[in-house]
C-alpha cells in the first residue's frame, strides 16, 4: 500500500523505497539502534539484501510499512507500521524503528505510534493492534502508554540480547478503547 505524503508534527510518513537502502544499511550496522529491534537485525545484513527487502515490501498484504521523514530535511529517520495482519481476526502487530539517535526522546515514537494506529482502526478497520517491547527499552514502553496502549503481560524470556535472555512486555489498543489522535 502506499501513501505518498502524511503529515505529523514535524515528521511525514512516506512510502519506502530502494533508495532508502543507504540508510537501513547504516541503521543496521550500528548496535544501539538496533539492539531491542527484529531478531533479522541481530545477524549482518548485506546492503542487497537491504534493497531486496525495500522492493518487496510494499507487496506483502499483511503488511503495512511507512518511511518516517523530517520535514525540515526530508531525511529518513525511522520506519514505522503494521505487520501481521488479519483480516478474519482484524489484528495485527504494530513496529517502529527510529534509526537517527538524534531524533530519540523527542516524541516522535508517541506521534506515530497514534497516527499509524489511528490508520489501523480507521482505515483499515482493525479491532486490535498489539505490540511487544523489550523490558529494558523503557522509552519505547513510555511511548506506547502514551499513545494508549495498555499492559497485558509479560513475555518471559522471549528475547535473546547480550548473552542473555530477556523479558518482553505485550501491550495492545482495541478500537473500543481507542481515542483516536
Amino acid at each position: 500500500m502506499k501513501i505518498m505524503q502524511l503529515n505529523i508534527g514535524d515528521n511525514y510518513l512516506r512510502s519506502l523505497d530502494v533508495g532508502d537502502a543507504e540508510k537501513f544499511y547504516k541503521w543496521s550496522r550500528d548496535r544501539e539502534v538496533t539492539l531491542y529491534s527484529l531478531s533479522s537485525y541481530a545477524y549482518p545484513q548485506s546492503k542487497s539484501d537491504i534493497e531486496k527487502w525495500l522492493l518487496s515490501i510494499n507487496s506483502n498484504a499483511k503488511n503495512v510499512v511507512f518511511g518516517i521523514c523530517n520535514k525540515d530535511n526530508d531525511l529518513l529517520i525511522g520506519y514505522a507500521g503494521l505487520s501481521s495482519i488479519s483480516t478474519l481476526n482484524r489484528s495485527g502487530e504494530y513496529f517502529i524503528l527510529i534509526g537517527e539517535k538524534d531524533c530519540w526522546g523527542k516524541g516522535v515514537g508517541t506521534s506515530i505510534t497514534k497516527v499509524i494506529t489511528d490508520y489501523a482502526m480507521r482505515t483499515l478497520g482493525l479491532h486490535r493492534v498489539e505490540l511487544t517491547a523489550s523490558v529494558l527499552n523503557q522509552g519505547a514502553i513510555k511511548a506506547y502508554a502514551n499513545a494508549g496502549y495498555q499492559h497485558e503481560g509479560v513475555m518471559r524470556q522471549s528475547s535473546f540480547r547480550n548473552g542473555e535472555f530477556i523479558d518482553k512486555v505485550l501491550m495492545s489498543v482495541l478500537s473500543t478503547e481507542w481515542k483516536g489522535i
